[in-house]
């Protein structure tokens, strides 16, 4: 039988939306969306490099709580609300992930939760080992 962890962060949305930041599942761990919100305030408003890196800090923290790492990262999506953040996420993901190359997957989205998000992110981790 496979343990299932679930966690929450305390996020606003959490608990009125019914979902966990991160969920490891055997060997599989996965986060929920991640923006940049902290402490219910969307951070980094403007400026979507430093709100694709905050939204990665809150993902592998939470990864980290189930025991994964950024090197074992397989999988990342991306969404954003204008093609115009695309290069600049790409790089933010690539300050965070290029030595570990997952998968990626970016999206243009017409809007997400918050009018100030710009960017949200899902982090997927696979601890099988080799």
């Amino acid at each position: 039988m496979t343990l299932v962890t679930r966690l929450g962060s305390g996020g606003p949305w959490e608990r009125t939306y019914g979902y966990s930041r991160v969920v490891r599942a055997g060997a599989l761990a996965l986060t929920a969306g991640c923006t940049s919100t902290v402490d219910g305030q969307v951070t980094h408003v403007g400026d979507a490099v430093a709100q694709t890196a905050q939204a990665f800090r809150i993902a592998l923290d939470a990864l980290a709580e189930v025991g994964a790492g950024p090197a074992d990262v397989v999988r990342t999506r991306m969404y954003v609300v204008d093609r115009s953040y695309a290069d600049e996420v790409g790089r933010a993901h690539n300050a965070v992930f290029g030595a570990v190359r997952p998968v990626a997957t970016l999206v243009v989205v017409a809007g997400l939760l918050h009018p100030d998000h710009l960017v949200e992110v899902e982090v997927e981790a696979y601890l099988g080992g080799d």
